[in-house]
This record gives C-alpha cells, sequence and structure tokens, in this order.
C-alpha cells in the first residue's frame, strides 16, 4: 500500500491517532513461532515507516512512533510474555491518549485456517490469552483486531504447545504473505477506517 514513510521522530508522549501492538513473547526462542506473528506484523511496519523499536521509558514494550499518511501511529511490541499482555498495553494506551477503538491489536488465531487473515472490531476473544489479559487490564474487549490464523493443534490438550512452534516450510511461505498483508490493513485502517479495512480485507481472504 503506498503510503507516506515517516519523516524524522516524532515525540512519544503526545496523542495518536492509532496505536498498533503486535502480540508475541519475548525472546530469541520465540522469534517466527505461530504466537509471535503479529510481532512480526509490527515489525513490518517499522522496517516499511522508518521506525526504531526500542524499550521505552516507563513502557513493557518496544515502541516508536511514524507517520502513515496522515495519521500518527504508535508501533509497539510488548516484552511481557503473552499471558501478561495486558501489563504492557494498558500503560501504552494511557501513554498515546487512545480509545480503545484506536487500539489495534496484532494477533494469532487458532480458529483460523493457517494464513488465513480476517479483522474484527471487538468481540469474543476465542479462548486468547493474551487477548483476556488486555481486556482484563482495559476493562473493555472494544479493540480492534488483526486476526492470523495459525491453524488448530491435532487436541486442545496441545494447544500451548502448538502456538510455540515454527511452521513448517510451506506454511511459512504462506504465512510470509499474509504477514504483508496484515501490515497492509494495518495500514488501511489508518487511512480509511477498520469498515473500510474489514471490507477490503475480509472478503479477500474469504
Amino acid at each position: 500500500m503506498a503510503l507516506r514513510r515517516a519523516v524524522g521522530r516524532m515525540h512519544e508522549n503526545t496523542p495518536v491517532d492509532l496505536l498498533v501492538v503486535g502480540l508475541g513473547n519475548p525472546g530469541d526462542e520465540y522469534r517466527r513461532s505461530r504466537h509471535n506473528v503479529g510481532a512480526e506484523v509490527v515489525e513490518i511496519l517499522a522496517a516499511r515507516h522508518g521506525a526504531r523499536l526500542k524499550l521505552e521509558k516507563g513502557l513493557r514494550a518496544r515502541a516508536d512512533v511514524v507517520r502513515i499518511g496522515s495519521k500518527r501511529v504508535a508501533l509497539a511490541v510488548p516484552q511481557t510474555y503473552m499471558n501478561d499482555s495486558g501489563a504492557a498495553v494498558a500503560p501504552m494506551v494511557r501513554r498515546y491518549g487512545v480509545t480503545p477503538e484506536q487500539l489495534v491489536i496484532v494477533q494469532d488465531e487458532l480458529d483460523l485456517a493457517p494464513a488465513l487473515l480476517k479483522l474484527k472490531a471487538g468481540g469474543g476473544l476465542a479462548g486468547h490469552n493474551g487477548l483476556r489479559s488486555i481486556k482484563a487490564a482495559l476493562k473493555t474487549d472494544e479493540f480492534l483486531r488483526v486476526r492470523i490464523g495459525v491453524g488448530k493443534p491435532v487436541s486442545k490438550e496441545r494447544g500451548a504447545d502448538h502456538v510455540l512452534t515454527g511452521f513448517g516450510k510451506r506454511e511459512r511461505a504462506e504465512i510470509d504473505v499474509t504477514l504483508q498483508e496484515a501490515a497492509d490493513a494495518v495500514e488501511c485502517i489508518a487511512a480509511d477506517g477498520i469498515e473500510a479495512a474489514m471490507t477490503r480485507f475480509n472478503t479477500r481472504s474469504a
């Protein structure tokens, strides 16, 4: 999506138009796992828009503020573990002065087939522990979601192991395409709003 890249660094402590948080677990052992696809999307956006994601004082996340089109957008990757995502997201919501409708969570989704992309505004959590933690911290589930399918485990008991594993070669190639599309979807949300983005991306990936 052809949008203007960031021009210089902007002050992080002023309100932004959108806060985009890519969920995952910190540490090299979790990189490129199913649970970390959200963090990968934010890394893609950071590369596209010249962000330098770094630990910010008072935040449990690597973050930076960029401009996407006419909008100021904070990009962030929590440095908490997935189950404690709310402890990172709540301080960022306060720091950047956003409402739940201005918060975009990019996440893995067991209920979607691998590499399927769906956008959603509010609604159920589908058993996702990161979303559950965020809802508990914010006292609302009305934030926006960019959901990336990672497929179901063979049994419910193996769900935790499943999300911590990587993708096979074929799935990885498909996921890499979806991650770029998910970054496009975030840019579309910033430019045109969630309804337009859902119309464009949910239809395309149906």
